[in-house]
């Protein structure tokens, strides 16, 4: 399963406050192109695992769920000091 860094967890923390979001919303993790793709949704889509970690949840689509099964989801400055998530081995 994928595991959620304390940094990770406060950048979605603040992306998921900045945009207003529910409380039942979470960080969606999705396909897109040749990549990832990271959203806020308002809930889990169906077949969507479900990771909660310190009062976030991450929801990640089945193909995503089983790529990054054993991996870290991290946070780390950009190139523009500008905060992003990151997966770690």
């Amino acid at each position: 399963m994928l595991t959620i860094s304390e940094s990770a967890v406060e950048v979605i923390k603040l992306v998921l406050v900045g945009g207003d979001s529910p409380a039942s919303s979470g960080l969606r993790i999705a396909p897109a192109g040749e990549g990832l793709q990271a959203s806020i949704a308002e809930s889990p889509q169906e077949g969507d695992e479900v990771i909660e970690e310190n009062g976030v949840r991450v929801f990640l689509e089945k193909e995503v769920s089983e790529l990054l099964g054993d991996k870290t989801l991290d946070a780390e400055k950009d190139s523009n000091g500008e905060l992003a998530l990151a997966v770690r081995d």
